[in-house]
């Protein structure tokens, strides 16, 4: 485990994940009954943007930088609300921002006190800086395990609705198809949760079909492919977008996401080939 994500917190991939994480928090929130949180990879959910792991990159300028004081159009404004209430919590009394909220802090604040949150890291000092965030919050239960382990041993929760984060560091080959593979085992005993599956987007042949072709094979429906560029993706060296695949999403989700992500993506364009794509995936007709 060698990925440290404080070089990226912040950074445009994390603008496109938190905003999707948030709103969906917000869904979920809509209804009274409690819901579970499942991160299997949860980093160490607070990012110091002054430490120097961000400082040596600097991606936090080119996303949340960009986005973090800039009024947009109503529509993109409502696609951000609830990510902007958390960050609104980390800003200082001039309006900057010197820490950035990862995941498991973003659904923390957003959760009400009876929804429950499991947060999966094994790197040691992460873990710790993760715990540290977390305190004594007794919503939130910090474990030292493998996430695709988590997987198979939390799901379905007690509280039987709720959401699932898979974002995988990416450090071995064929992540995509494994996170394919342990998404659909989870599926098969918690069909109704809502899952999202982060991915990044590098070269223009390396696309989301490694993880899209098997869950159209197994005939996933009521799926929603969201991606991010804010260049082409040409240059297998560096990240040119992300992307979620979003099971069981929202039923508004789409089209707030249409609305709002075209201009969030011209924001954070840094070359020729930049915007969004918003796409619902059916399943295959037999």
């Amino acid at each position: 485990m060698n990925y440290r994500h404080a070089f990226h917190a912040g950074n445009f991939a994390d603008v496109l994940k938190h905003v999707a994480l948030a709103r969906v928090v917000a869904y979920l929130n809509a209804k009274p009954a409690p819901w579970g949180y499942l991160d299997t990879h949860a980093g160490v959910g607070v990012y110091d943007l002054d430490g120097d792991e961000a400082r040596r990159t600097g991606e936090w300028r080119d996303g949340v930088g960009r986005v973090a004081g800039r009024r947009f159009g109503e529509a993109t404004e409502r696609l951000l609300a609830p990510w902007r209430s958390v960050l609104a919590e980390f800003a200082t009394p001039d309006g900057a921002l010197a820490r950035y909220p990862g995941s498991p802090e973003i659904v923390r604040r957003l959760a009400r006190d009876d929804d429950r949150l499991r947060l999966c890291e094994l790197h040691p000092a992460d873990r710790e800086s993760l715990a540290r965030a977390m305190g004594r919050d007794a919503r939130a239960k910090v474990v030292e395990i493998d996430g695709w382990t988590a997987l198979n041993a939390w799901l379905p929760p007690r509280e039987r609705r709720g959401l699932v984060l898979i974002d995988p560091p990416f450090e071995q080959p064929g992540e995509l198809a494994r996170m394919a593979e342990r998404f659909l085992a989870a599926r098969r005993v918690w069909p109704t949760g809502v899952y999202m599956l982060w991915y990044p987007i590098k070269d223009a042949r390396e696309t989301a079909a490694a993880l899209l072709r098997p869950l159209a094979a197994a005939g996933v429906d009521k799926l929603l492919r969201v991606e991010l560029r804010v260049r082409e993706p040409n240059d297998p060296r560096t990240l040119a977008g992300s992307g979620l695949v979003i099971a069981n999403p929202p039923w508004t989700l789409a089209e707030e996401l249409s609305a709002g992500l075209p201009e969030l993506a011209a924001a954070l364009a840094q070359a020729p080939g930049a915007g969004a794509v918003v796409e619902s995936l059916a399943a295959p007709q037999n």
